[in-house]
């Protein structure tokens, strides 16, 4: 299957009942990523781990102790299903899809989904997301490891100065393009610098291929 770059967007779940398939650590940390951004979430699995029997015992998401069913995708926006070794209940899953006309995740599987999760870095308001265009999900991660450690705890402060910033701008400066300049100076002076270090197998490769 070609690889399918996909069209990035920002899906406001704010609200919106979501169900994610699943009890383990993959379940998990999709939950509460759907919990961060305000999402209704119903999960459902036969058995959960700590964290999901946690939010689940404090009423903050809706646990199914079942195997999916048809009717648990009614009316849903989302559904991320996170059983990667059931290509069977993976196919039938894109069909429901279709038919219901809720967006489908299944987790490694982009030939059973019609959209995709990126890797993700959370600080404060800043969200960065990388994707590999379902290609290399390893490298993806490995970078979203990477960026974590460059953006810190002062990237959340700053996002929340400039918001401040924004916020008073918009309240005492009527000229659209006078508080656009400001705005604008305010990140002058960010820069994000660095250098890429590659695998070894893959400069002895290139080595090759040159040589």
């Amino acid at each position: 299957m070609a690889a399918n770059p996909g069209f990035q967007v920002s899906l406001d779940v704010k609200a919106r009942p979501c169900v994610v398939i699943g009890g383990e650590d993959e379940a998990a940390d999709k939950v509460q990523r759907l919990l961060d951004a305000g999402a209704k979430v119903t999960v459902v699995s036969p058995t959960l781990n700590d964290a999901l029997r946690k939010l689940a015992a404090a009423a903050k998401v809706i646990h199914r102790a079942r195997r999916f069913r048809e009717t648990d995708a009614q009316a849903v926006l989302l559904v991320i299903n996170t059983l990667r070794h059931e290509p069977d209940f993976s196919r039938a899953l894109v069909e429901l899809a279709t038919k219901e006309r809720f967006l489908l995740c299944s987790v490694d599987q982009p030939e059973a989904s019609t959209c995709h999760l990126p890797a993700l870095i959370s600080r404060g308001h800043l969200r960065v997301a990388i994707s590999t265009s379902g290609v290399a999900p390893a490298l993806a991660s490995r970078l979203r490891q990477d960026l974590e450690t460059i953006f810190d705890d002062r990237t959340r402060d700053f996002l929340d100065w400039l918001a401040s910033l924004r916020e008073a701008v918009q309240e005492s400066e009527a000229d659209a393009d006078r508080r656009r300049a400001l705005l604008r100076e305010a990140v002058e002076g960010f820069r994000l610098t660095g250098h890429i270090e590659y695998p070894e197998a893959w400069r002895e490769e290139q080595a090759k291929r040159k040589g």
